[in-house]
C-alpha cells in the first residue's frame, strides 16, 4: 500500500526532490514490466493517477469535463509532479501495449501507437520544465534525462529524423553517466542500468544515418540484453530483420532435400524457412557451445513455429490449387521435405545436460527417448514412402537406422538406472546387459556409443556387486544370534558359506481350485421324441 504523504520529499528552500530513475524503475518491476506485462503496468499508472487526484482534491467536477491544467502555481506540493509523471508513463506504457500485439499493430493501430508517444513527450516535457523550476537541480536533471529518452522513442518509431533521436538518446545518456557517479550505490547501478539499455538505440540511430557499420549478428546480439527501454529497439529490430528476410527470400525460389528440388511460389513459405535456417546456424554456429540450456530451448521453439509457419502456408497452397496435378505434386513433395526438416533438425538434436544445470530423473530421459524414437520411425516411413528412391534417400534411411538403434540402447540405459534407483537390482542388471549388447550390435559405433557401452560395462558389475553386498547382509543380520565363520574351519574340509544354501522354500501363487459343479446342474432328460 502506498501512503501519499504530502510533506515527503520536500527540502529546505521550497525546492522538490524526487529521484525519478529509482522511482519509475521500483514501480514497473513491481507492476508487470519484470515480465513485460504493459497492461498490468498501465493499470497500475491509472489507479496510482486516481489516488493522486482524489488525495490532491484536483478532480475535475460532475459536470462537464474540463481538465484542469497543472502550471507552476498549481505546483504546491512534489505530489503534482508525480501526477504529470505518471501521466507520461500511463501513455507511454500504453503505447507498449500497443506494440506488443501478437501479430504487430496495423496501420490504425500504429497511428495510434504514436499518437500515445506523442502524448507521452508532451507529459514529459511538462514535467521537465515544472521541475527546472520547482525541483532540486538532480531532479531538473533526471527530468530533462526522462523528457529526452521520451522524444528518441517517438522518433524512433517514426523511422524519421534520425539525427536528433540520436542527439536526444545521448542527451539522456550524457545525464545518467553523470548522475552514476554520485549518491548512493543503488542509485549508482541503476544509473548504469539505463546507460546500457541506451546504448543499443544510439548505435542504431548511428547505423541508420551511416555512421555505424553494424552488420545483422550484432544487432541480434544487441537485441538479446533485457530491460524495459529495450523493448522498442527490439520490436523496431524484429521489423527490420522481417524485412531483410523478405528480401533474402526473393532469390529463394527452390527447395532443395535429399536430392529433390522443390519449387516454392509463395513468398511467405519462403521467409518463414529462410527465419528457420537462419536459427539453425545460431544452434550450429562458433558460439552455440555457450549458450545455456534455456536460450538453445528458445531457439528450437522458434525454429518449430517457422516450419509450421511454412507447412501452414503450403497446406493453404494445396485447398487453393485446385485440379492442377503438378502443382499438387510440387506443394505435397514440399510439404513432406519441409515435415522431414522439422523432425530431422529439432526432434532428433538431443544434448546432454551439464553438471551446473538441473538434473533430470531417469522417468523423463525414457519418456524422451520414448519420443525420439516415434519421430525416427515418421521419418523414415516419410523417406521411404516414395516409389523412386534416390541414393540421398537410402542413405538417409541407414541413418535413421542407426539412430533409431542408438536411441534403443540410450532408452534401455536410462531404464536401467530407473530400476536401480527403485532398488531392483537383477532387473537393472539385465537392462544394462540388454542396452550393452544393444550398443554393440552397430557396426559404426560412434563415440557416444563406445561410451554407453563402458558405462553399462562399470554399471552392471556396480549392480551386481550391490545385489551380492545386499543378499549378505541380509544373511549376516539373521546370524546375529549365532557366530559362524564366512572362511570356514580351517580343521574341517568344507566350502565357506555367504549365502544360505539351498535356498528356503517360497510360497508362490498357483490356480485356484473349482469344485465340480456336475452334480448341482440339471441333468437333460432324454425320451424318443428327443433323439430326433
Amino acid at each position: 500500500m502506498e501512503i501519499d504523504n504530502p510533506n515527503s520529499n520536500n527540502i529546505s528552500d521550497n525546492k522538490f526532490s524526487i529521484n525519478v530513475l529509482q522511482l519509475l524503475k521500483s514501480a514497473q518491476m513491481q507492476h508487470g514490466l519484470r515480465h513485460g506485462d504493459y497492461t498490468r503496468y498501465r493499470r497500475y499508472c491509472t489507479a496510482r493517477l486516481r489516488r493522486l487526484y482524489k488525495s490532491l482534491k484536483f478532480t475535475h467536477g460532475r459536470g462537464k469535463y474540463t481538465r484542469k491544467t497543472i502550471t507552476e502555481s498549481t505546483v504546491t506540493e512534489v505530489r503534482f509532479l508525480h501526477l504529470v509523471l505518471y501521466t507520461a508513463e500511463r501513455a507511454w506504457s500504453h503505447a507498449m501495449e500497443k506494440r506488443q500485439l501478437p501479430d504487430g499493430p496495423n496501420s490504425r493501430q500504429r497511428i495510434y501507437l504514436i499518437g500515445r508517444l506523442r502524448k507521452a513527450v508532451k507529459w514529459a516535457t511538462l514535467f521537465a520544465q515544472l521541475c527546472a523550476i520547482k525541483g532540486d537541480s538532480r531532479t531538473s536533471l533526471e527530468a530533462e534525462a526522462y523528457a529526452s529518452y521520451m522524444k528518441g522513442n517517438l522518433l524512433f518509431e517514426q523511422d524519421q529524423n534520425w539525427d536528433t533521436a540520436l542527439m536526444n538518446f545521448k542527451s539522456a545518456r550524457a545525464v545518467y553517466e553523470e548522475l552514476g557517479k554520485y549518491g548512493d550505490l543503488e542509485n549508482q547501478v541503476l544509473c548504469r542500468e539505463r546507460v546500457e539499455e541506451l546504448e543499443p538505440s544510439i548505435r542504431y540511430c548511428l547505423h541508420k544515418i551511416g555512421e555505424s557499420n553494424l552488420q545483422a549478428s550484432e544487432l541480434l546480439q544487441i537485441g538479446e540484453m533485457e530491460g524495459p527501454a529495450l523493448d522498442l529497439f527490439k520490436a523496431k529490430l524484429e521489423a527490420v530483420m522481417a524485412e531483410a528476410r523478405s528480401q533474402q527470400a526473393a532469390s529463394m525460389t527452390e527447395f532443395h532435400w535429399l536430392g529433390h528440388r522443390f519449387p516454392i511460389s509463395n513468398a511467405k513459405t519462403r521467409v518463414a524457412i529462410v527465419k528457420a535456417q537462419e536459427l539453425e546456424k545460431d544452434l550450429h554456429g562458433p558460439a552455440a557451445d555457450s549458450l545455456p540450456a534455456e536460450k538453445r530451448l528458445a531457439i528450437f521453439d522458434k525454429i518449430f513455429t517457422a516450419y509450421h509457419e511454412a507447412r501452414s502456408c503450403i497446406r493453404s497452397d494445396l485447398v487453393s490449387a485446385g485440379n492442377a496435378e503438378n502443382v499438387k505434386d510440387d506443394l505435397n513433395g514440399l510439404d513432406k521435405a519441409v515435415s522431414a526438416f522439422t523432425l530431422a533438425k529439432s526432434k532428433l538434436t538431443r544434448r546432454r545436460d551439464d553438471k551446473n544445470e538441473k538434473v533430470t530423473k531417469p522417468e523423463e530421459l525414457v519418456r524422451l527417448y520414448d519420443l525420439l524414437l516415434q519421430n525416427t520411425a515418421d521419418l523414415s516411413d516419410l523417406v521411404s514412402s516414395g516409389r523412386d528412391r534416390k541414393p540421398e534417400e537410402l542413405a538417409f534411411s541407414e541413418e535413421c537406422a542407426l539412430k533409431s538403434l542408438s536411441f534403443r540402447a540410450e532408452r534401455c540405459f536410462y531404464l536401467a538406472k530407473s530400476y536401480s534407483l527403485a532398488g531392483k537390482r537383477a532387473e537393472a542388471y539385465a537392462l544394462y546387459c540388454r542396452a550393452r549388447s544393444l550398443a554393440e550390435d552397430n557396426d559404426q559405433i560412434i563415440k557416444e556409443l563406445k561410451m554407453l557401452c563402458d558405462e553399462c560395462r562399470s554399471n552392471s558389475c556396480i549392480e551386481h556387486a550391490t545385489g551380492i553386498m545386499e543378499e549378505l547382509e541380509k544373511y549376516l543380520l539373521e546370524k546375529l544370534d549365532s557366530y559362524e565363520s564366512a572362511v570356514g574351519d580351517p580343521n574341517v574340509k568344507g566350502v565357506s558359506r555367504i549365502e544360505v544354501f539351498p535356498p528356503a522354500f517360497q510360497a508362490i501363487p498357483r490356480n485356484p481350485i473349482f469344485p465340480s459343479l456336475e452334480s448341482r446342474m440339471k441333468k437333460e432328460k432324454k425320451g424318443f421324441l428327443r433323439l430326433w
